[in-house]
């Protein structure tokens, strides 16, 4: 097979589809490695780094495309990449469809089949390709958030660990999930006062009995939320329903009641934010303000750090993409239904229940379109 990686076109992303180690192992596979001048700089490779793996670099994106029989890729097909996509080609990335109603239409309009890295699961109930970006951007929401506080930023000019004699930040984390408690960690490592609000009495136990000592927990109703909301320093978002649009949690009404110069992360935003005032922002103007509290919205915070992130993204890709070289996606599938969840688009059909039902869009069931 021929799997093609263009080079991440989104604004400030550094990421890229493909390590050399993953050009290696597909190439061991019997596969052509396609990847695009220059698509690996941003994390640190160089083509010359590619080509001793015996992959092979291509000039331009349309020749990729064009090429590939798999697409491999970090975030969502931008519109012009949308437009040469093709029947019968297959798309492997994160797609976040639910509150993007264009890429949405665009992809099925091509004709193509697109797994989503954001809906396979695994034998825990996990979302094993979600999850190392997830733990990236949970550890950086504490960062960013801590530089969104600082005065020449709009913030409040609270320091997250405080000082001795002045309280330290108050930082309420809305979801327990794998972003919240490793920005509950990070949170706490920095000195803040913490707290996580969750709905899972499960999760609530284990978070209790792992970090009991380094923040606390509470369970999540809306008065609950409301109360530390009101209070905090900074607010990170940290829900994710699989696939769907995420809950909006916090209302604009729930601003005037907050400090002045508050911070909001909102991690969610790739899946329309749990913010009502959220809109997503990029790297090169990341933050901005309404009713006095400060926003913190990049679509791709992971893409900061984008060494560390591509490693850990390609470590847990690695292995489906080259089962769906090997067997090709239909068989594939068939074997792995976890895999099987990942199925989003196919040949013009919707393919996953959530975002059908955000977007309004008849769906066929995964298992339909492998018999398609």
């Amino acid at each position: 097979m021929k799997i093609g990686c263009p080079t991440e076109i989104k604004p400030q992303e550094f990421r890229v589809g493909m390590t050399p180690d993953a050009a290696r192992e597909a190439v061991n596979h019997g596969h052509q490695a396609l990847i695009q001048k220059g698509a690996g700089l941003g994390a640190g490779f160089t083509d010359a780094d590619y080509i001793a793996t015996g992959a092979v670099i291509i000039d331009t994106a349309e020749e990729i495309f064009a090429t590939a029989d798999m697409i491999v890729k970090v975030k969502e097909p931008q519109a012009v990449e949308r437009k040469m996509l093709r029947e019968g080609q297959l798309l492997f990335t994160y797609l976040h469809l639910a509150p993007d109603p264009e890429q949405t239409h665009d992809l099925l309009a091509s004709g193509c089949t697109a797994i989503a890295y954001e809906t396979v699961t695994d034998n825990h109930g996990g979302l094993p390709l979600l999850a190392p970006m997830s733990e990236v951007a949970g550890r950086l929401a504490p960062q960013v958030g801590a530089w969104t506080l600082q005065k020449a930023n709009g913030g409040r000019g609270v320091l997250m660990g405080g000082v001795p004699g002045v309280a330290p930040a108050k930082v309420v984390v809305i979801g327990g999930g794998v972003v919240g408690t490793h920005a509950a960690k990070i949170a706490a490592g920095m000195g803040a006062d913490v707290t996580v609000l969750d709905r899972s009495l499960n999760r609530l136990k284990y978070l209790d009995d792992v970090f009991g000592r380094d923040f606390k927990n509470q369970y999540s109703t809306a008065g609950a939320t409301a109360e530390l909301v009101r209070e905090a320093d900074m607010v990170i978002g940290a829900v994710l329903i699989p696939g769907a649009e995420a809950p909006k949690l916090v209302s604009r009404a729930q601003l005037s009641e907050m400090k002045p110069g508050a911070a909001l992360v909102d991690v969610a935003i790739d899946q329309g934010g749990c913010f009502e005032t959220s809109r997503a922002t990029t790297h090169a103007d990341p933050i901005y303000e309404v009713d006095g509290i400060m926003h913190y919205c990049v679509a791709n915070m992971p893409g900061a750090v984008a060494r560390t992130s591509t490693q850990a993204l390609g470590n847990a890709t690695l292995p489906f993409m080259l089962n769906l070289a090997n067997k090709g996606w239909r068989q594939a599938c068939e074997d792995d239904a976890h895999l099987l969840n990942g199925l989003n688009v196919h040949a013009g059909k919707l393919t996953y229940y959530a975002v059908g039902k955000a977007l309004g869009i008849d769906v066929i069931s995964p298992s339909l379109a492998l018999k398609a």
